[in-house]
């Protein structure tokens, strides 16, 4: 037992020496506990909430494009007499630094993700992670403390994006949770460094859990869902990013599911995150979604009950005021101070492993320099994965790759000059965007390219229709750039979205732009339709009539210069969809409902637009040479797929090989097929590779009616090939492969360590 002395010696309270807390060589989890033994019940609480605005933030307002705006955002009090600066710990990446400063702008996550490459996604992680340090040691060294400029970032959204309509799929990895996974737990890992002792930043998977609109709903909302569905479903992506990224932070929702407030829930805080999975991290509510718990839930009648809730279910960090409310709830026997104390313990241990209380010369990423703000060779990565995400969804009659000889090019629609629909949300300001029309300008080699808006984005006028018909009758093929942008789908309350809603109305293009596209293919210039979006959209016409189709999403600053190089052929779109595409909403259950049946191309029967995985190509590929090795594994161990895939085209371009698994008589219901492993491959005419892949047993296996995982005895059929088996635009006997694994005996995975959708 340590003696008084003892004690005090350590806390630095003997002959003026330096508290533990600000000794580097002393394990965080003390130094964390010694601060915080130092501040009162006020002081501690003053950290887990919204603050006023500190004092020695210069800026008092914060640049956007548009200006400079008032800020209100997430500030922890100061605390001069610890020598604890005030913090801010609001901040955004999710295709990039949000907000302050310029910032390069990569492709908006469905984007990212429709480029299947995890890969490329760690190094995006990682330009925008350099960005953020360089951001905030600027911030450092010139004493003006800025808002976003801080080191814990509310990023990324890994939701499932199970219905078209929501506003906020943009923000997504889509709808497949080993998909989304395998691109998640990349961008955590990179957000997050490897640096053995320190943090880079803290990234915050978002939303947990079972979140994805309607977003009107969202504050008072109860997403009712079977255990099936959430363990199967819902979960998988959240608990890659804690099990396998070792993600620091994590975001309640606004929602219920079942009843319970996701941001008090006992059962998915306390139960499932940190006692099944194990997360040692903070969990932030999202933005005033404590408040809903009186407001919208109508769960407590007061802020200080409020908080009290939350807290206890595992909530340590209000994106709001409402856990300023704590000190008068601990006066009132509501919570203990021990309770609030490891709330804070959590909060200043991700900031003493980001190097916030240590010598700059101790954190390796202290020293990264401004220069790597918007720097060249980031904006060059931002092209490449604009490139990469671009998906061919239809080619008629070798339209593309146009001809560098053509004379004339319309570019038509209303995003076709826009630079707004580059962002998408949650983006930042880069130095220079590209539209569609300035990268078909600076590409066109001797073609004059004519412009013409055509119609609004939404509304009803026609009025632009005269010139569009009449550039395009003057043209050799005439680009039309149409689709939706932010101000049509987006976050609920965002002022530029007020008069249309958050969700999508429908799936259709919106206002007349199906009307203009009709009217110009009506000319018979043969057409080349550019969509750009954040989700799938009902192209039925256009994919009848339009001879070529190209979906863009909202690619970045550089998303000009990457449709222009997919129209001309300098390189081959190799992007594959994240989502089903569908012909209607008539193909969908009602919106509010969150069970799986008939949702996603895991348990859609009918026949959609454009599948899941869907991507055509200018080469062909051949596919050769399954192996299965065992045929019969025994359960809990693994099995190997491997495949030969050879470009038997003219021209070097990239293949997404993809391996389904089925399941052929389950005795529990199981998705009608499941993605368990990709890989992107880009191939020279003539190249070829074999691919293996490593099923895990937890890949195998199903979920029961409990929510329990579970191997049982049976046959499974096994697809590898450019798609989804028997799925439009994979021909069978050259795109695609199947064999079948039967698995022996049985195993219950329940207590199993790792997460099934794991490689």
């Amino acid at each position: 037992m340590k003696t008084e002395k003892q004690g005090t010696e350590e806390r630095g309270g003997a002959c003026g020496s330096r508290p533990l807390y600000l000794d580097p060589a002393a394990p965080f989890e003390r130094r964390a506990e010694d601060l915080i033994s130092r501040m009162t019940i006020e002081q501690k609480v003053s950290q887990m909430f919204n603050s006023a605005r500190p004092e020695e933030c210069v800026a008092r307002e914060y640049r956007t494009r548009n200006g400079w705006m008032p800020c209100s955002l997430c500030w922890a009090t100061a605390i001069p007499e610890l020598g604890v600066p005030s913090y801010e710990w609001w901040n955004e990446c999710l295709h990039g630094c949000a907000s302050s400063w310029n910032a390069t702008v990569f492709p908006q996550a469905i984007g990212m993700a429709a480029t299947w490459n995890p890969d490329l996604i760690h190094r995006i992680g990682t330009a925008i992670s350099d960005e953020a340090r360089a951001k905030h040691h600027e911030c450092l060294r010139t004493g003006k403390i800025e808002p976003h400029t801080g080191l814990t970032y509310w990023s990324p959204n890994v939701n499932i994006f199970r219905d078209p309509r929501w506003g906020r799929g943009q923000e997504t990895y889509g709808e497949d949770p080993y998909l989304a996974a395998r691109i998640a737990v990349a961008f955590v890992r990179a957000l997050q460094g490897d640096d053995p002792k320190y943090l880079k930043l803290v990234a915050t998977p978002k939303h947990f859990a079972v979140h994805s609109g309607p977003e009107k709903l969202r504050h008072s909302f109860d997403a009712h869902v079977s255990e099936r569905d959430l363990r199967d479903t819902y979960l998988p992506v959240f608990e890659a990013c804690v099990r396998e990224g070792r993600a620091a932070s994590v975001m309640a929702a606004y929602n219920r599911v079942n009843g319970e407030p996701a941001v008090a829930s006992k059962r998915l805080l306390s139960g499932i995150l940190r006692g099944e999975w194990g997360f040692d991290g903070f969990v932030v509510a999202d933005n005033c979604a404590t408040t809903d718990l009186h407001t919208g839930h109508r769960v407590t009648a007061t802020a200080a009950e409020a908080a009290a809730l939350a807290l206890k279910a595992g909530c340590d960090l209000d994106c709001g005021d409402v856990l300023g409310a704590l000190v008068h709830a601990a006066t009132q026997g509501l919570v203990k101070e021990d309770e609030i104390d490891s709330a804070v313990q959590r909060l200043f241990l991700a900031r003493f492993r980001l190097g916030m209380f240590d010598p700059p010369e101790l954190v390796p990423y202290a020293n990264t320099p401004a220069s790597v703000i918007d720097c060249e060779a980031y904006r060059e990565l931002a092209l490449e994965t604009a490139r990469q995400s671009m998906v061919l969804l239809k080619n008629e009659a070798g339209l593309l790759p146009l001809r560098d000889d053509l004379a004339c090019i319309a570019v038509i629609g209303p995003n076709a000059d826009d630079q707004d629909v580059l962002r998408g949300n949650y983006a930042g300001t880069p130095s220079r965007e590209v539209t569609v029309l300035e990268g078909i300008r600076n590409r066109a080699r001797r073609a004059r390219v004519l412009h013409a808006r055509g119609c609004d984005l939404s509304g009803a006028s026609r009025a632009g229709f005269g010139e569009a018909v009449r550039i395009a009758s003057q043209a050799d093929v005439a680009v039309m750039v149409m689709g939706s942008s932010a101000a049509w789908e987006s976050e609920e309350n965002h002022a530029w979205n007020s008069e249309l809603g958050d969700d999508r109305p429908h799936l259709d293009l919106p206002g007349v732009q199906e009307d203009l596209l009709k009217a110009v293919h009506d000319t018979g210039t043969p057409v080349v339709l550019v969509l750009m979006a954040g989700g799938g959209l009902a192209v039925n016409w256009a994919d009848e009539h339009v001879p070529a189709i190209v979906t863009a999403w909202f690619p970045g600053e550089e998303g000009g210069t990457a449709v222009a190089e997919a129209l001309f052929g300098d390189f081959s779109p190799g992007g594959r969809l994240p989502t089903t595409w569908y012909r209607s909403l008539e193909d969908l259950p009602p919106f509010e409902d969150y069970s799986m049946a008939g949702r996603t191309y895991r348990y859609f029967a009918g026949e959609p637009l454009y599948p899941f995985g869907y991507g055509l190509s200018y080469a062909r590929f051949r596919y050769s040479d399954l192996r299965i090795s065992p045929e019969q594994p025994e359960a809990g161990t693994s099995a190997q797929i491997s495949v030969s895939v050879e470009n038997v085209g003219e021209r070097a371009a990239d293949e997404v090989v993809q391996l389904y698994l089925s399941h052929l008589a389950p005795s529990h219901q199981t998705p009608l097929r499941a993605l368990q492993g990709f890989h992107r491959a880009h191939l020279r005419p003539g190249q070829r590779e074999e691919i293996v892949f490593t099923l895990s047993s937890a890949q195998m296996s199903v979920v029961d009616e409990a929510g329990d995982r579970i191997i049982e005895p049976g046959e499974l059929a096994v697809s590898v090939g450019g798609g989804q088996p028997g799925s439009r635009g994979v021909r069978c006997g050259e795109n695609a492969l199947a064999g079948a694994l039967r698995i022996l005996g049985r195993l219950a995975l329940t207590s199993q360590p790792g997460s099934a959708h794991g490689e």
